[in-house]
């Protein structure tokens, strides 16, 4: 597995403003790093800052201070529209709402990170439907949002995340809205993109027993890391085995 740092963040800190002169700091000074082709969940519960963490890591917002690269760039220095670029080709989002256009197929959602790359139609269209069958999705990809369970809106967004080939994978409470069952089976698509592919995942949960399933587990409380530990996950093979 490659060393690479991928994730690099230094003394971040995120302060929001309440009414001048008065500000309160959400985050207190954070330092981590996450390695290229690493699975690696921020755990915490409600309130412990991970939303907003998750934005930094984004690019969605900018720390008050501290310093944050991204494979290599410079958040701090890039200029809007170079964020907005970045999201687009770095970074593969997964949310628990989904996030998915309304009244649009499966394929054309998954399409739409491709059309805002500058892909041509035909390309971007083959790739979301292999992207769609890797999820095992092929048979509803003309299928609008509202004709689809929750779990098959989060394979949909999976394929979607995947579209621009991403550096990194952050994945926000995943499986938060699903069932223990469907969340099983949309865990193991994490798993077997980290595993096969060797993709950059962060997972951000509240869940400790969710958080057990990768390789690092960051845990944070008020704002602060207060611990990291190694994840209990033996691999989708040996799972398989037992």
């Amino acid at each position: 597995m490659a060393e690479n740092t991928m994730l690099d963040l230094r003394n971040i800190h995120k302060s929001f403003f309440i009414g001048t002169p008065n500000e309160f700091e959400v985050l207190h000074g954070l330092n981590f790093t996450v390695k290229e082709g690493e699975f690696v969940s921020i755990v915490g519960q409600s309130g412990s800052g991970k939303s907003t963490l998750m934005n930094i890591i984004g690019a969605l917002d900018r720390p008050t201070s501290g310093e944050y690269s991204l494979d290599g760039i410079d958040i701090e220095k890039a200029k809007d529209h170079e964020l907005s670029a970045l999201r687009n080709k770095k970074i593969g989002f997964v949310f628990q709402t989904y996030n998915l256009i309304a009244r649009t197929s499966a394929l054309k959602n998954v399409e739409l990170p491709m059309m805002y790359a500058g892909m041509g139609r035909a390309e971007r269209t083959e790739r979301a439907k292999m992207l769609l069958e890797q999820v095992e999705m092929t048979d509803r990809m003309m299928h609008k949002p509202d004709e689809l369970s929750g779990g098959q809106k989060q394979r949909v967004a999976i394929a979607r995340a995947m579209a621009n080939d991403p550096a990194i994978i952050l994945a926000d409470e995943p499986t938060g809205a699903l069932d223990s069952a469907t969340g099983r089976l949309i865990m193991d698509i994490f798993h077997k993109l980290h595993e096969e592919q060797g993709k950059t995942i962060v997972l951000i949960t509240h869940s400790p027993e969710l958080s057990r399933e990768t390789e690092r587990i960051i845990t944070l409380k008020d704002g602060s890391i207060i611990g990291e530990s190694a994840g209990s996950w033996t691999g989708l093979k040996e799972k398989e085995g037992e």
